[in-house]
């Protein structure tokens, strides 16, 4: 039903209009197609499961035919037998007779080898304090083997019959007492005795096999590999028999043969491995002492590891059988314990970083040692550091970052303290007597000394990480100072500043702006060797990052460059504006109002700029002392254009304003005349000139001395104007109207920020 409603829709869709009925032969033509193709589909499916399904049943056919035949064999077989029981007469007593004669030869056979037990055994005893002599060989090593095999199946074979007897015990076995007046378990004791000698000769030689490989005592290596081969097999067929007794125990019992032989598993070969295991581990232990106390040299610490598998290589697998893949189990094993001391190093949360990089840098030479031993990495199973590589790098990384976000964290809280306690022990002098803070030189150090720690790991992926995180840090104590510094600023804004602690703030941000001048200064060009902490430090990351990374560089070093000469020029515009809050704060207010006309405020003014520059020339960076000289200026006369705001100023037409005016500027000059900026300080004065024809032009030429205004200065402000306007005697509000719609006609080219620009 549903496919149906389905289909429906589907035609809806299809022939929404009367004319989609001319598309019904086409439409029929493209679902037949479909049709056709999905038909082929299925009949090819069909095909290809019908032919599945009659294999699978012909397979079935054989089988319960190979059955049926089996079946009919066995009976064949059962009756044979049966037959040939009625056809021997007196089959029974003959039967007896055999079984009895078999038993009395293995009476016999049980007799001699109990007599001649002890004297076979110490024959043994006699040939083992021979190898004991000559370790390193054991010429008697399989004759021993063969001895001692035979007498422990004839023990063993001994006490299987005493259990098998119907009145066995295990009391009985323990106090069955021979001829020789001895008990069975007081007999056979003597014999592990020497099977445990005889296994410590075993061991031992399994411990130095290395050894005696490399010595070249090839005969022993084979007499120790034929015996833990035997013993191998040996070890097979009681594996064998425990299985077959303990899934058809009724089987078993019936085939004699089967019951013969050794009965518990002795495990040489396990034993063997057990070896090589013990070696490996007791090696990885005493590398593991050195590897703490000099974790850079790990290679050398190892180097028994690949001259051990080396010797298997070239000399081992000769010696052994071919079954056992000696070379393949050594390296194996000997990877397996790599790998898990390797993790628990790295698991170890008192893991140092320098034991930490050397781990991070094993991971490739070892791969690479074990590629020209002929073992790629694919036949080496778990993964040496369970790929894991990513994040140690990692890890490693950020111990470093931590390091620099650490030192640095504590440097910006010292020097925050510092600051804000103005702190002049926190202050220095360089060697040409300029302020400085006592951080600086510490700050590049320590970045210089975590530089050393990220190139000794030689990868590009942890120098980069570690750049980068410095870079962040150094642009971070940018803002820091920023911050700073314009937090104090706004501390002398309000209206109760008074001059505590002026002149140890002015220290501070003198010290602040050297040091950043310090960061890029070149020093003298002539001078070799001479150059800023910011391009040794370009100079010490660019061989350690990768080629990619070295645009990354170019731009950070030119944002933080950017950076320093910036916060330098913040520290001293800072300097500057502080002089003003503190200094000036009274003598600005009376600026163009009636008490300007009869005092020489600019006079006063300049002449504190030279006490200033008399008291900080010789503290201050060179480059920033023409800075300090124009940001006074700067500032000066952003506050004598700001003054037309002030309360009570007022420019009557019958005040001889202009001539003042000119006053202030020649006395302004007369100062700023001493300086090498002064040619562009000149230049920016010229714009109370500007202010001066607004204030004495007429009214009718108010308008078009604004727009001439404007062209020069493009990022003047209305509001200022209407301030000067507002000062005139004679303001009018056509005045101000006419300079608005002037303004509104006026379209000028913007260009770099002007003196206006500061001009509120």
């Amino acid at each position: 039903m549903n496919d149906v409603e389905s289909a429906t829709l589907k035609l809806a869709e299809l022939l929404r209009h009367p004319e989609d009925l001319d598309k019904m032969p086409a439409l029929k033509a493209e679902f037949t197609r479909k049709k056709a193709a999905i038909d082929g589909q299925l009949r090819h499916g069909l095909k290809d499961q019908l032919e599945v399904t009659q294999a699978g049943m012909n397979s079935i056919t054989d089988g319960q035919r190979a059955v049926n035949l089996i079946k009919e064999e066995m009976i064949k077989i059962d009756k044979l037998c049966s037959e040939a029981q009625v056809m021997i007469k007196d089959f029974p007593h003959i039967n007896l007779v055999a079984q009895t004669h078999r038993n009395f030869e293995q009476v016999e056979k049980m007799k001699r080898d109990i007599d001649t037990f002890q004297s076979r055994l110490d024959n043994l005893e006699y040939l083992l304090g021979q190898d004991d002599e000559d370790p390193a060989n054991q010429p008697n090593l399989l004759e021993i083997h063969f001895g001692l095999t035979q007498l422990r199946d004839i023990r063993d074979e001994a006490l299987e019959q005493i259990k098998n007897s119907d009145d066995a015990s295990t009391e009985l076995i323990e106090n069955l007492t021979l001829e020789s007046g001895v008990t069975v378990q007081e007999y056979f004791t003597r014999l592990d005795d020497v099977v445990e000698w005889f296994d410590k000769h075993i061991g031992e030689a399994c411990i130095n096999l290395i050894e005696l490989v490399q010595a070249g005592n090839d005969g022993m290596v084979v007499r120790l590999a034929l015996v833990v081969e035997e013993e191998e097999k040996t070890d097979k067929k009681v594996k064998a028999l425990q299985d077959a007794q303990r899934e058809y125990k009724d089987l078993a019992s019936r085939f004699k043969s089967i019951a013969t032989g050794p009965k518990e598993l002795r495990g040489y070969k396990e034993k063997f491995i057990t070896s090589i295991k013990f070696v490996c581990k007791a090696n990885m232990e005493e590398t593991n002492e050195k590897f703490q106390d000099e974790p850079e040299k790990l290679e050398k610490y190892v180097k028994w590891y690949f001259n051990n598998l080396n010797v298997v290589k070239l000399g081992m697998q000769t010696l052994m059988p071919k079954k056992w893949k000696i070379f393949r189990t050594y390296y194996t094993i000997y990877h397996e314990h790599m790998h898990d001391w390797l993790l628990e190093q790295i698991d170890d949360e008192s893991l140092r970083p320098p034991h930490l990089l050397a781990i991070i840098n094993w991971v490739d030479k070892y791969h690479l040692k074990m590629q020209k031993l002929g073992i790629s990495e694919e036949d080496l199973q778990p993964h040496l550091i369970d790929n894991r590589a990513a994040e140690l790098v990692r890890d490693y990384r950020q111990v470093i970052i931590k390091a620099v976000d650490e030192w640095m964290d504590r440097m910006a809280e010292t020097d925050k303290k510092n600051f804000l306690a103005r702190d002049d022990n926190a202050l220095d002098t360089d060697e040409n007597g300029c302020f400085r803070t006592k951080t600086l030189g510490d700050m590049w150090r320590m970045l210089r000394e975590q530089l050393l720690v990220a190139s000794s790991s030689d990868r590009t992926d942890v120098a980069e990480g570690v750049v980068e995180a410095m870079f962040r840090a150094l642009a971070s104590r940018q803002r820091m100072w920023q911050s700073l510094a314009e937090a104090e600023l706004s501390k002398y804004s309000g209206p109760t500043a008074d001059q505590e602690g002026l002149q140890a703030l002015q220290d501070w941000l003198v010290s602040i702006a050297n040091d950043q001048i310090a960061c890029i200064d070149e020093g003298d060009p002539d001078l070799e060797g001479q150059t800023s902490y910011l391009t040794s430090f370009e100079r010490d990351i660019t061989p350690l990052v990768s080629p990619a990374y070295t645009t990354n560089i170019e731009s950070q070093i030119e944002s933080l460059r950017n950076g320093y000469v910036d916060l330098g020029t913040t520290c001293i515009n800072i300097f500057c504006a502080v002089i003003f809050l503190v200094d000036f704060r009274s003598i600005m207010t009376e600026f163009f109002t009636p008490q300007w006309y009869a005092q020489k405020r600019i006079g006063a003014i300049v002449s504190t700029f030279a006490d200033y520059l008399h008291d900080y020339e010789s503290v201050l960076h060179p480059s920033l002392r023409d800075i300090l000289v124009e940001e006074l200026s700067d500032q000066l006369l952003t506050h004598y254009l700001c003054a037309v705001r002030n309360k009570g100023a007022k420019f009557k037409r019958s005040d001889p304003f202009t001539e003042k005016i000119r006053d202030d500027i020649l006395t302004a000059f007369d100062f700023f005349k001493n300086y090498a900026s002064y040619q562009e300080i000149r230049e920016k004065w010229r714009v109370v000139s500007q202010m001066g024809d607004l204030l004495s032009a007429e009214k009718s030429q108010v308008a078009n001395i604004y727009e001439k205004f404007k062209r020069e200065y493009w990022d003047v402000q209305i509001g200022w104007v209407e301030a000067v306007l507002r000062s005139r005697d004679d303001f009018e509000r056509s005045m101000l109207n006419a300079v608005k719609a002037k303004a509104a006609e006026v379209d000028v080219e913007r260009g770099m920020e002007t003196i206006m620009s500061k001009v509120k």
